[in-house]
């Protein structure tokens, strides 16, 4: 089985390089012009000038609460492309069989061992892989049982474990679809008590306050549920091709294997 150290490493940093990516393109672009164009419909404003008041998408995202979920979007794009990567990777077995056997020749229990080899002289990348690691196994399991009922078992014991394991890998993708909805529930919370702070104001006339803080509490929650309906697209894009190289896997090993079986 694979060691999660790795991977929890992987995401520990690619966490830090999306808010570090994320953050300096806020800080360098998107405040700054924002900022900009807010303060140039104020003058607008403030002079009486009549002008197309339409949302400008970079005043949209410019909260910190925005800019929380573009963080957490690019992580989970990113862990997303890498599972993508390491599926397509083990695909590649799929192309060609790991045990080469003669048309008409059969394998029996004493011969697991000479078949073996070759899958044991893979490299040590791939020895976690699921194709490799079922088929020796199996094999292994053949030269013991002589049974094999019990390699068409092991096989399927092996890919269900391999789908549960890949399922479970995704808890982090689905914290960050959990996350990035609350997250934008945070910003309507700030708005919405920071407009009822400025409500003395607009009692008075100046609606400025309140409808600023309004489009914080309105803008964060737009921008969070686009950004989740995207990275559960991605989600679901990434089970099926697990699934489906899983149930391919086992089908590659009963072909390739069970069926070149013999008993004494």
């Amino acid at each position: 089985m694979k060691n999660p150290l790795p991977e929890i490493i992987f995401q520990c940093m690619t966490l830090l390089i999306s808010a570090t990516i994320i953050h300096a393109i806020y800080s360098a672009q998107i405040r700054p012009q924002a900022n900009a164009i807010i303060a140039e419909q104020q003058i607008q404003i403030d002079s009486g000038i009549e002008f197309n008041a339409s949302p400008s998408i970079l005043v949209i995202i410019k909260d910190y609460e925005q800019e929380v979920c573009f963080i957490l979007m690019l992580w989970a794009i990113t862990i997303i492309g890498f599972k993508f990567s390491e599926t397509l990777q083990q695909r590649n077995y799929l192309k060609n069989s790991l045990i080469n056997v003669i048309p008409g020749v059969r394998i029996l229990p004493e011969d697991s061992w000479q078949y073996s080899r070759p899958i044991q002289a893979l490299n040590s990348s791939a020895e976690n892989d699921l194709i490799p690691r079922t088929l020796l196994t199996a094999l292994q399991r053949f030269g013991t049982t002589e049974k094999i009922l019990e390699v068409s078992q092991v096989i399927k014991d092996m890919c269900e474990t391999e789908a549960e394991r890949l399922d479970s890998q995704l808890s982090t993708i689905r914290y960050i679809v959990w996350a990035i909805p609350s997250v934008g529930f945070i910003g309507t919370v700030r708005g919405i008590s920071q407009a009822l702070g400025q409500a003395h104001k607009a009692v008075n006339g100046d609606i400025s306050g309140v409808t600023a803080n309004l489009g914080i509490a309105f803008n964060s929650t737009f921008v969070a549920l686009v950004i989740s309906l995207l990275i559960m697209l991605l989600l679901h894009q990434l089970q099926r091709v697990q699934e489906q190289f899983v149930l391919d896997s086992q089908q590659h090993c009963e072909a390739n294997l069970t069926r070149h079986l013999a008993n004494r």
